[in-house]
């Protein structure tokens, strides 16, 4: 299974639990690439934290409008309608609980919903940023990830060894392997890739897995 594949497959799943009238922020990395598999006539909001409400699509850097650019630096596009303001307004949206969805990347994942993603034990971090905000207030928190690391590590772990970012927060784990939901019950597999079998799934999974009698759907 070739890498842009499976990525492509990974965005598409996640985008599909965008839902019409969600107001949604996406992490910085992976994740900010999800509206290109959203369809432009589904009414959402889409939130970037330095203060945008209604971004758009992403342009290149000869149709920009250079004080445009989303959390990420990347030159975006308005839709009608959208509003701009100061640091202090974004952040009392997201921390009054306004946020539908946000999905952020990962270096972890526990099975209790732990999420470590801002840094990485003697490697540059420019700190934790937003991400500890919408990761504790958003309504529902999604983490898309690769299943393993380059070294073929699982990234889903009992416990995170990484600095935690926050804890218990994530709801829905989409990787290049599975979808895997985590509940009071544990973390339960809920979907498979295409290609991928449920024993490659537990077999890079460093957690225990709940796998349900009915056949998985794939992705």
């Amino acid at each position: 299974m070739a890498l842009l594949n499976a990525k492509e497959r990974m965005l598409r799943r996640a985008a599909k639990d965008i839902e019409a009238g969600m107001t949604v922020n996406l992490g910085i990395g992976l994740p900010t690439q999800v509206m290109t598999y959203v369809s432009k006539d589904l009414p959402v909001c889409l939130h970037s934290e330095n203060g945008i409400a209604g971004v758009g699509a992403l342009v290149t850097k000869d149709k920009a409008d250079r004080n445009l650019i989303d959390a990420g630096g990347a030159y975006i596009s308005p839709v009608p309608g959208a509003s701009y303001f100061d640091s202090a307004v974004s952040f009392a949206l997201v921390r009054s609980g306004r946020l539908d969805l946000t999905l952020l990347g990962a270096f972890e994942v526990a099975a209790n919903g732990d999420l470590a993603n801002w840094i990485i034990p003697g490697r540059f971090a420019a700190g934790v940023g937003g991400a500890i905000e919408l990761a504790q207030k958003a309504r529902k928190v999604g983490v898309i990830t690769t299943h393993t690391d380059k070294h073929g590590n699982p990234k889903i772990l009992e416990r995170c060894t990484l600095p935690l970012t926050a804890i218990n927060c994530v709801d829905r784990i989409y990787t290049d392997m599975a979808v895997c939901d985590i509940t009071s019950e544990g973390l339960i597999l809920k979907e498979i890739a295409e290609g991928v079998s449920v024993e490659d799934v537990v077999n890079a999974t460093g957690a225990d897995l709940t796998i349900p009698s009915a056949p998985l759907p794939t992705f």
